[in-house]
C-alpha cells in the first residue's frame, strides 16, 4: 500500500546514493575527542581558552549525535542484517543511543561548570572526558566491524543477502 509513495532502493538498499550516519558521526568523533584533548591541554597549561573551544565542541557535538542516530537506525532499518551481524548492530544501536544521553548529561555539565568558572576544570570531569572518550572509541571499533568485517550496505553483501547466500 505505502510502498509506492517510498523511493526506490538502490544497490546498496538505500534510497540515497550512500550511507549518510558514517559522514555525521565522524564530525560527533571528531568533535568529541578533541573537546577531550583541548580540556587535557588547558588543564596542564593554564590555557583557559582551550576550555572554551572544548566547550563548543561539546556543544555541537551533542547536537550532531542526535543526527546521527537518525540517520543511523534509518539506515540500520535498511540494512539487510544477517545472523552474524545482528549481535554487533544490536550493539553499535544500544551504545549510540546511550551515547547521545551519556553526551547530553556531561555537556550539561560542562555547561555548569563553564557559568561557575571559565577558568579552570575539575579533575573530576577529566575523568569522565576519559570515560566518554573509551566509550566513543569502542563505538568507533563496533561501526567499522559492521562495515568492514560485516559489509553492511556494501553492493557484494546487498547481493549476497538477496541472493540467499548469506
Amino acid at each position: 500500500m505505502f510502498e509506492n509513495l517510498l523511493p526506490p532502493l538502490n544497490d546498496h538498499n538505500l534510497p540515497y546514493a550512500d550511507t549518510i550516519h558514517p559522514i555525521v558521526v565522524h564530525f560527533v568523533i571528531a568533535m568529541v575527542l578533541f573537546a577531550f584533548l583541548c580540556d587535557v591541554l588547558g588543564y596542564f597549561t593554564r590555557n583557559e581558552k582551550l576550555y572554551e573551544v572544548s566547550w563548543w565542541n561539546m556543544f555541537f557535538a551533542t547536537i550532531s549525535i542526535f543526527i546521527a542516530i537518525i540517520f543511523g537506525q534509518i539506515e540500520a532499518g535498511l540494512a539487510l542484517a544477517y545472523d552474524a551481524v545482528e549481535p554487533v548492530l544490536n550493539l553499535h544501536t544500544l551504545i549510540g543511543w546511550s551515547l547521545s544521553g551519556i553526551l547530553a548529561a556531561i555537556t550539561g555539565w560542562r555547561y555548569v561548570i563553564r557559568l561557575r568558572d571559565r577558568k579552570t576544570i575539575p579533575v573530576a570531569y577529566l575523568g569522565t572526558g576519559f570515560f566518554l572518550t573509551c566509550l566513543v572509541l569502542f563505538q568507533v571499533y563496533l561501526g567499522d566491524e559492521l562495515v568492514w568485517v560485516y559489509g553492511l550496505h556494501t553492493v557484494p553483501v546487498v547481493e549476497a543477502v538477496k541472493e540467499g547466500i548469506l
